[in-house]
């Protein structure tokens, strides 16, 4: 048999096969012309944003949109511009089977009038330029030849550059968008569905802010927490369930990769009916803040709600003079001369004193009225995450009118790492009324102390404390000799 006539065989062969008996080919043995849909947030039923104060968020939303059956070409508007691709996810609410996805791209190539010209790049546009002695536009047939370092153009057989005149374009190309988008290729079973979406975005976030008002004896104060939302994200979500995590929530930075599990484990809090405020719940290893109503995250925009208020709430101001561990180590003499003595407020984050709610991380801003009622600032400091029960310090700054000097009376070495020294501090209260402060110690090494004129307390194994009173417009002067190990 000839090589032609082996041909011929295999070609009959095949042909038998396909057409009488065999194996049937695919239900599409070339892509079916798709459907273009698109959808806008006009056809959204729902959204809810989880915010992290990390700067990202979670967005959840459902929409009802026409698909109809088949191939569908699917354009999803009205997503964040600054999205996680990789962690979108999208699922039928109708039918599970009713919805299948060949394809998803995120199209951010976005509709500009240079990105126009270099869409047109070697292709003819129209350019019109204004003639005065007409009154009307001329129209030029113009073939685009470069636009990188300014738009070069061949008309009437000149190439030419910054040509004046009004650009037009017989269209927009589809790569083109006017804002991101999300295009799937999908199969659907259904003429209409209900579709869930789900995506990471960055530009996201908020801020806890608080603001505290001390009473006249600074023993008693109101705070008010604050929510700062900042929304950069690129699109805006009316009407939107909104929550808050706070917690340091692990993330991959390197390529921004979030694992899809992280979007199925979100879980909806039950609305608080009737409650504006933000209501907590502990979720995993976090705190999960959930507004009790809906609310309009714009585009650009800073919003602020409230997280708490805490009326009466018991404070403890603190005076302290600090120390530091070096000290004991060398022969100082004298090391400080009217130094300055810290001025905290100390509030316990309990249900008996007025609050026992999970703080988020943010800054307190404290205020005073003075002798008129005028409210004046008074200081400012930033705290961490505070679970309920545990205690506040806020530091406000460093007191006026008190001061202290510290010495070293004698200082001498019994050995390897081993000194043996005497110390002498005095503390000046300048105000008409008696005050105490805490004289703060960090040792170090193993420590005794072998004399002391006030009774000190042990607050941990590198730390002793003297609670020392001073009398109105008098003075106080702490003595103790120390033997310390530090090696």
């Amino acid at each position: 048999m000839t090589s032609s006539s082996l041909r011929f065989a295999w070609a009959g062969a095949l042909l038998f096969a396909l057409g009488c008996g065999g194996t049937k080919p695919p239900a599409h043995t070339k892509d079916e012309a798709a459907i273009d849909r698109d959808s806008s947030s006009k056809q959204r039923e729902k959204v809810s944003i989880t915010v992290y104060n990390q700067n990202f968020g979670l967005v959840r939303e459902i929409r009802k949109v026409p698909l109809g059956k088949g191939r569908v070409s699917l354009e999803y508007q009205d997503v964040s511009a600054h999205i996680q691709p990789e962690t979108v996810h999208i699922k039928s609410l109708d039918r599970q089977d009713a919805l299948e996805v060949l394809e998803q791209n995120y199209r951010y190539d976005l509709l500009s009038p240079q990105k126009l010209l270099e869409k047109y790049l070697g292709k003819t546009v129209k350019v019109y330029r204004f003639n005065e002695k007409t009154g009307t536009e001329d129209a030029f047939d113009a073939e685009v030849l470069a636009v990188e370092q300014g738009t070069v153009l061949r008309i009437n057989g000149e190439v030419t550059y910054n040509f004046p005149g009004r650009f037009a374009f017989p269209q927009v190309p589809k790569n083109l968008m006017a804002k991101p988008t999300l295009v799937w290729l999908l199969t659907s079973g259904l003429p209409e569905q209900r579709v869930e979406v789900s995506y990471l975005t960055q530009n996201l976030t908020w801020k806890a802010d608080y603001v505290m008002v001390v009473g006249d004896k600074d023993e008693r104060g109101d705070l008010t927490g604050w929510v700062t939302l900042t929304n950069g994200s690129g699109t805006s979500y009316e009407s939107a369930e909104l929550k808050l995590v706070a917690g340091d929530v692990q993330r991959v930075r390197q390529a921004m990769y979030e694992e899809q599990y992280e979007l199925e484990s979100m879980k909806r809090a039950e609305d608080s009916a009737g409650r504006d405020q933000f209501q907590q719940e502990s979720f995993f290893e976090y705190h999960l803040y959930t507004l009790g109503r809906k609310t309009d995250l714009l585009d650009k925009e800073q919003k602020q709600v409230t997280l708490l208020e805490a009326r009466d709430v018991g404070i403890q101001k603190k005076l302290v003079f600090f120390g530091a561990s070096h000290f004991y180590r060398s022969s100082y003499g004298e090391i400080a001369q009217n130094q300055k003595v810290g001025v905290f407020l100390d509030l316990k984050n309990t249900k008996k004193n007025g609050m026992g709610m999970p703080l988020p991380a943010g800054i307190v801003r404290v205020y005073k009225a003075d002798s008129a009622g005028a409210k004046q600032f008074i200081g400012e400091d930033r705290i961490d995450h505070t679970p309920r029960d545990e205690e506040i310090r806020i530091k406000m700054g460093e007191a006026f009118d008190v001061v202290g000097d510290r010495k070293q009376m004698e200082w001498r070495a019994l050995g390897n790492c081993v000194s043996e020294s005497s110390w002498e501090i005095e503390l000046r209260n300048h105000k008409d009324e008696a005050i105490r402060v805490d004289v703060v110690e960090p040792i170090g090494g193993d420590w005794e102390l072998v004399q002391q004129s006030h009774k000190h307390t042990k607050k941990d194994s590198n730390t002793f404390v003297f609670d020392v009173a001073v009398p109105a417009r008098g003075k106080t002067q702490v003595t103790y000799r120390v033997r310390v190990r530090w090696c």
